[in-house]
C-alpha cells in the first residue's frame, strides 16, 4: 500500500462540474465534510476523478488480471459482502477455498495419500503467501537449532537479486538476513551454483523464482534441488527450497508439463502462486501450498471460536472479502485444464508476435526468453542519443503504460522496457503497439540528443580538458537523471 501524501498545499478542495447540479460548494479534500451530499453527487465526483486513471487493459506493466467474464463479475458482486474469515457463517465459501487449495496442490504434484487433504491457505496475494511460507521456514529452523543446542538468532535466506520486493519486506519485517546472488549482464536470474555456495547452517531456505519479474525467465529449480541435496548430504544440514511461482505457477503446469520445478523435487517444501495473475482473477488473491503437514509448524496456526465454532487460521490479516476466492473457483471449474492451456498458449503466441515485430525494427535487443512467463523485455541497441525511459514516457501519449527500469546489481547498467502479455492482450493490440513504438522512435530520431550524452562525448572545451566517460558511467548517469525527472513529473501531476 502506498503511503498517503497530499497533492498540494493550495488545492485543498475537490470540485466537480456536473455534481454542481446537486451541490454548489466544493468539498474539503483531506477532511470529512460537515454535511451529507446526495448519492448522485458523490458518485459523479468520484467517477470524474477516476477518468484520469490509466486504462487497465493498456497497463502493460502489470501481471494482474484486468478482465473476467460477466458471469464471474456477477458472482463477485453477489459475494462482496461476505467476510472470508467467518467460516462457520459461510461454510460453502470455506469449502470452495478448500477445493481451490486441493486443485492447486494437485497441479503442483503434492505427494498426497488417498483421501488426504492438501495443506494450504488463500491469501491476499503472493506477498502475504511469501510472508507465511517464510515464517514457517524460520520457525522450523529455530526449532531444529534449539534441539541441537545451537544459536538461533541469526537466520538468513538465499535469493537472487531479481526477487520481488516482498522478499525484502519479509527479511526486514521478520529479522532475517537476505543473502542475494548478484546478477550479471546476459544472466538475469539466480545462478543455482552461486546460491548453494552462499548457503550456511543458518539458512532457513533458498527461494527460487518461477517467472522472474524482470524478464519472465524460469529459474532452474531442478538444478538447485540437485546441488542443494549434495550439500545437505555433505554438511548434515537440511536446507529446503521455496518456489516463488507468483507468475509462473499457473503457466508451467499447462504449457511446460515436463518441467520439474514443484513438489516432484523432494527439497521443495512450499510454493506460492498469485491467483490474480495467470490464475486469471482480479487483484486480491494468492495461494500458499505446503508439501505436507510436517512443513507447517502447528504453533503458527491459531484457533479462534468467537465466530461460532473452532476455526484454525494462519494469515497475517484477519477479515477480507470472499469474492476473490469464489472467483478463483469459478475460473478453475469454468476453464478446466484445457481452458487454461489454451489461454496460456495464446498468450505465448502473442508474445512471439510482439517479439518478432520489435526485432524487425532493428533497434532492440530482446532480453526475455521464449520459455517462461509470456512477456517481452527489450532494450535499445543504441541508447547514446535517447533511452528507454524516453520511449516509456512518450508511449503514454498513445495510452500505453510500458515500464522502463534498470536491472538489479550487478547488471544495473542495463535498462529495459517490459510488456506483459495477459489474456486480454490480443494479436491486434500487439501489432498496434509495435506501430506506436515505431512512431515514437521516428519522433525521437528528430529530437536532439540528450545533453548528458553530448557532454560525455566532448573531450576538449577550450582550455578545459573533459575526461570522456565510459559507456557504463554514461548509462548510469543518464538513467539516474531520467528516473528523477519521471519521478518529479509523477509527483506534480494528478491528485492523491
Amino acid at each position: 500500500m502506498a503511503l498517503s501524501k497530499t497533492a498540494s498545499e493550495t488545492d485543498i478542495s475537490v470540485h466537480s462540474t456536473f455534481a454542481s447540479r446537486y451541490v454548489r460548494t466544493s468539498l474539503p479534500r483531506f477532511k470529512m465534510p460537515e454535511r451529507s451530499i446526495p448519492k448522485e453527487a458523490a458518485y459523479q465526483i468520484i467517477n470524474d476523478e477516476l477518468m484520469l486513471d490509466g486504462n487497465p487493459r493498456l497497463n502493460l506493466a502489470s501481471f494482474v488480471t484486468t478482465w473476467m467474464e460477466p458471469e464471474c463479475d456477477k458472482l463477485i458482486s453477489a459475494s462482496i459482502n461476505k467476510n472470508y474469515v467467518d467460516m462457520d457463517e459461510y461454510p460453502v465459501t470455506t469449502e470452495l477455498q478448500n477445493r481451490c487449495v486441493n486443485i492447486i496442490a494437485d497441479l503442483f504434484h503434492a505427494p498426497l495419500g488417498e483421501g488426504e487433504a492438501a495443506v494450504g491457505v488463500g491469501t491476499v496475494g503472493s506477498s502475504e503467501a511469501i510472508m507465511l511460507a517464510g515464517l514457517a521456514f524460520k520457525r522450523k529452523w529455530q526449532n531444529r537449532m534449539k534441539e541441537q543446542g545451537k544459536p538461533y538468532d541469526k537466520p538468513n535466506i538465499v535469493t537472487g537479486a531479481n526477487v520481488q520486493v516482498c522478499w525484502e519486506k519479509f527479511a526486514r519485517y521478520f529479522e532475517v538476513e537476505l543473502k542475494e546472488v548478484k546478477l550479471r549482464e546476459g544472466y538475469y536470474v539466480m545462478d543455482p551454483k552461486l546460491a548453494v555456495e552462499m548457503v550456511d547452517e543458518n539458512t532457513i531456505c533458498v527461494a527460487a523464482i518461477l517467472g522472474s519479474t524482470l524478464n519472465g525467465e524460469f529459474e532452474d529449480v531442478k538444478l538447485l534441488n540437485d546441488l542443494l541435496t549434495e550439500k545437505n548430504k555433505e554438511t548434515g544440514w537440511d536446507t529446503p527450497i521455496h518456489v516463488d511461482a507468483a507468475s509462473g505457477g499457473f503457466i508451467a503446469p499447462f504449457i511446460y508439463p515436463d518441467l520439474e520445478w514443484d513438489f516432484r523435487l523432494p527439497l521443495v517444501k512450499s510454493i506460492n502462486v498469485s491467483g490474480h495473475k495467470y490464475g486469471l482473477v482480479y487483484a486480491g488473491i494468492g495461494w500458499c501450498i505446503w508439501r505436507s503437514k510436517e512443513d507447517l509448524p502447528d504453533e503458527l496456526i491459531f484457533h479462534i471460536n468467537y465466530l461460532g465454532a473452532d476455526q484454525p487460521t494462519f494469515t497475517l490479516n484477519f477479515s477480507k472479502g470472499s469474492s476473490q476466492v469464489i472467483a478463483q473457483y469459478y475460473q478453475l471449474i469454468r476453464l478446466g485444464f484445457e481452458g487454461y492451456k489454451n489461454i496460456m498458449e495464446n498468450c505465448q503466441q502473442n508474445a512471439m508476435i510482439l517479439k518478432e515485430g520489435l526485432e524487425k525494427t532493428g533497434r532492440f535487443n530482446i532480453v526475455s526468453k521464449d520459455n517462461g512467463v509470456p512477456l517481452v523485455a527489450f532494450s535499445l541497441k543504441d541508447n547514446s542519443a535517447h533511452n528507454e525511459f524516453e520511449i516509456s514516457d512518450m508511449l503514454r501519449r498513445f495510452g500505453w503504460i510500458v515500464p522502463a527500469y534498470t536491472m538489479p546489481p550487478d547488471a544495473q547498467h542495463i535498462t529495459v522496457l517490459r510488456v506483459v502479455i495477459r489474456e486480454d492482450f490480443s494479436c491486434t493490440l500487439a501489432e498496434r503497439l509495435v506501430n506506436d513504438i515505431q512512431k515514437v522512435l521516428i519522433e525521437l530520431d528528430t529530437l536532439p540528443a540528450r545533453q548528458a550524452a553530448k557532454l560525455a562525448a566532448t573531450e576538449d572545451l577550450g582550455d578545459k580538458l573533459v575526461v570522456k566517460k565510459t559507456d557504463l558511467e554514461l548509462t548510469k548517469e543518464i538513467t539516474d537523471v531520467w528516473k528523477k525527472f519521471v519521478s518529479q513529473r509523477k509527483r506534480t501531476n494528478g491528485v492523491c
